[in-house]
């Protein structure tokens, strides 16, 4: 069992990355290397921006390589609750925001000639208590009645067998535009593609210092040198070292961990996941699945509440394959072949966070949603950048920090303690 990513293990080599000291000027430097710092790095080369962009490890090794390459219309919250909390102008709004962010994916990937394995195969979300769909169909219910989201379909109980050979689940929703990819290879294909119209892009260049020059430019130290930058851009996540607290006490960086199995044959899965779709269960701690093209099942969640490393990997791994054991009884006797753990930067609301603070720009806290919505908002910040502040649609989201969060997530215990119980007892 290899405790890698499968995506980055699988993906096309990037060797366009710079290789002498990080020097020189730039109209902007871009800090995180992941799916919003390229997404934005292409688009502002597209408009003929000079790009330099600053990754502390391995292009797209970080969250945007280490998901389940579910590529998801729709928020996570439940509708619903966005209309309790911002009226249904703005849920409808936000919502939408989220199914365009799956066209940005495809568009980009087309544009760009990006093999991927790009499908739109459909999200369903598994219900896995008979109250949750219930509540399913309450939110069926109102996106109707509020003409929000015409491609969503009820599946009922009794329809399931048609979607999923397992008895575990009670029901389901399925959102039919939403899609999967590699993404190892979109990251990869991505990097290429700044690479070509003149984007810097450096590797194992963590910043160290940031430090506001005047006029409003920064200079950007790393310990491979230092380049100046007329604007920045924080696209960092909130976890990792580096001067960045005042953004790491707004993310709750929750580990999330996935094994994948050996190829399993396309008959066997047939019989059990006819449709190939993504696949997300419905309990706080929960599960996400999906077949890649390889005919291998890959299955994640929230195994352990702790930081991804060695240890945590390991132990998870463990813990998720007798989580897909007891939803496919048949897939008892597989092989796993990886296993690997990494970080869900999560906001207080659950929602994405965008805007300028002291003179940077900053995008992130997706939530579990960053596949779509860090390559889509690379598009919006390029419009920031270039002077159009209505281009974000979170201007108006408040973003306080998160009471006694000083950096590192010491809650997280007992936060996994608390869903537990949730779980449980609703």
């Amino acid at each position: 069992m290899k405790l890698e990513s499968f995506w980055l293990d699988t993906a096309p080599t990037f060797n366009g990355a710079e290789e002498g000291p990080v020097d020189g000027r730039a109209d902007v430097a871009i800090i995180g290397g992941g799916f919003t710092g390229l997404s934005t790095a292409l688009a502002l080369a597209k408009r003929g921006a000079t790009v330099v962009v600053l990754e502390a490890g391995r292009l797209v090794g970080e969250a945007s390589g280490r998901n389940g390459g579910q590529c998801n219309a729709g928020t996570l919250q439940d509708y619903r609750s966005l209309v309790d909390s911002f009226g249904v102008e703005r849920a409808r709004r936000y919502y939408q925001e989220f199914t365009d962010a799956v066209d940005s994916v495809e568009r980009l990937a087309s544009e760009e000639h990006i093999d991927c394995d790009f499908n739109r195969r459909g999200k369903l979300k598994l219900a896995s208590k008979p109250a949750h769909f219930n509540k399913m169909v309450q939110t069926f219910e109102a996106l109707q009645a509020d003409g929000v989201d015409p491609n969503v379909e009820l599946v009922p109980p009794d329809c399931m067998r048609d979607e999923i050979g397992s008895n575990d689940y009670h029901g389901g929703l399925l959102q039919t535009t939403s899609a999967q990819l590699h993404v190892g290879k979109f990251g990869s294909g991505l990097a290429e593609a700044a690479a070509r119209r003149g984007v810097r892009l450096y590797e194992s260049a963590p910043v160290t210092g940031l430090h506001r020059q005047s006029g409003g430019a920064w200079r950007i130290t790393t310990p491979r040198g230092s380049v100046d930058a007329a604007q920045t851009l924080i696209a960092t996540g909130g976890s990792g070292s580096g001067p960045f607290g005042w953004f790491r006490r707004r993310i709750i960086p929750v580990g999330s961990f996935i094994v994948v199995t050996e190829p399993l044959g396309a008959e066997r899965l047939g019989r059990l996941l006819p449709n190939r779709r993504s696949y997300v269960t419905s309990n706080n701690i929960g599960n996400y699945f999906r077949v890649t093209e390889d005919n291998r099942l890959l299955f994640g969640g929230r195994a352990r509440f702790a930081m991804s490393n060695v240890k945590s990997d390991r132990e998870s791994g463990y813990i998720l394959r007798d989580s897909l054991v007891r939803a496919f009884p048949e897939f008892a006797d597989v092989r796993i072949d990886y296993c690997w753990g990494g970080s869900v930067d999560m906001s207080a609301d659950r929602m994405p966070h965008a805007g300028q603070h002291k003179g940077l720009y900053y995008s992130m806290g997706y939530s579990g949603h960053g596949v779509q919505m860090a390559v889509h908002m690379g598009q919006i910040m390029t419009d920031m950048i270039d002077g159009n502040e209505h281009a974000n649609p979170w201007g108006e989201l408040k973003w306080p920090p998160i009471p006694g969060h000083f950096g590192k997530p010491w809650f997280l215990p007992a936060v996994g303690a608390y869903y537990r119980i949730k779980d449980f007892l609703y």
